[in-house]
């Protein structure tokens, strides 16, 4: 399920996938260094040299999410009804909407 993503400052735009992340199962820590997510990008690689690859089966799961929290907390809010919803439904809190119990 993809999202749509609006920084409030800037007007840029960014449409991120919610769920499990295939490039990250398949690439690693690379997709994370290409969306420029320095910070979760160096953590990947440190875990995954310290655990010879195993954290890349934790990160494949939980990496968008950890990816569109980082979004959120930079200044993007969601850009349509949908995404607030799919942001909602997946337990990430979005700034000035409740998230439901």
């Amino acid at each position: 399920m993809q999202i749509n993503l609006r920084n409030k400052h800037t007007g840029a735009t960014r449409q991120r996938k919610l769920g499990f992340s295939w490039t990250t199962f398949f690439f690693g820590f690379w997709p994370a260094i290409f969306r420029a997510d320095w910070k979760w990008g160096l953590i990947q690689f440190a875990l995954s040299m310290l655990t010879f690859g195993l954290s890349g089966f934790v990160f494949m799961f939980i990496y968008n999410k950890l990816h569109i929290k980082d979004l959120l907390a930079n200044g993007f809010i969601p850009s349509d009804e949908f995404s607030t919803s799919a942001l909602q439904n997946k337990g990430i809190a979005v700034a000035g909407v409740a998230v439901p119990a």
